[in-house]
């Protein structure tokens, strides 16, 4: 069976509004997350120095068919985004990754708030079986966010792709399946 990506939709709840991405949002993700070097150490891209270079992660994330990416809307502004990508078919996944959030924005309700969105968006009306969520070994405090959320380590692929300075990554692979959900959603939304 092959599945595509869930469809790109407005989802929203009290706290954010996922939706779709476009190059508008680039100011506001700027100001909200360029030229932070702690957040985009961990980041497939370089550090944003300026706004064209946040117009070019933009513009590479919604060129890509391979990728939903949504912009984090939080009290009428871009904060952060996050994509669905990675749909390799056999076992009926998806991921969600690329996901970063201004450092205003963490340990808040924010991550929390997005993740039941995405897979309440997957679970709720696709045919996907389990949602992956992968971060880099070093960076243990997305880890704890992605087990907080009910992710289940899964494995660790070594040497899985380059950093942009050049040192090669480990990726730690989490998984939440269809009926596991459930559960986790009510405690995540009973906070």
């Amino acid at each position: 069976m092959t599945l595509a990506l869930p469809t790109p939709a407005v989802l929203t709840d009290a706290v954010v509004r996922l939706e779709p991405l476009t190059p508008a949002h680039v100011a506001d993700l700027f100001f909200a997350s360029g030229k932070d070097d702690e957040l985009w150490q961990w980041m497939p891209a370089a550090t944003p120095r300026t706004e064209d270079d946040m117009a070019r992660i933009v513009r590479s994330l919604v060129d890509n068919p391979a990728r939903v990416p949504y912009a984090v809307i939080h009290e009428g502004r871009a904060i952060g985004s996050t994509s669905f990508c990675d749909v390799p078919g056999f076992d009926l996944s998806v991921e969600i990754g690329w996901t970063w959030y201004g450092r205003a924005y963490w340990r808040t309700a924010v991550n929390t708030s997005c993740k039941v969105l995405l897979i309440d968006h997957v679970f709720g009306g696709h045919e996907h079986n389990r949602v992956l969520l992968k971060t880099d070994d070093r960076n243990t405090r997305s880890q704890r966010a992605i087990a907080r959320i009910g992710g289940v380590h899964e494995a660790t692929l070594r040497r899985h792709r380059p950093r942009p300075d050049g040192t090669w990554r480990d990726t730690v692979c989490f998984g939440i399946l269809r009926e596991e959900w459930p559960a986790h959603r009510a405690r995540l939304t009973g906070r």
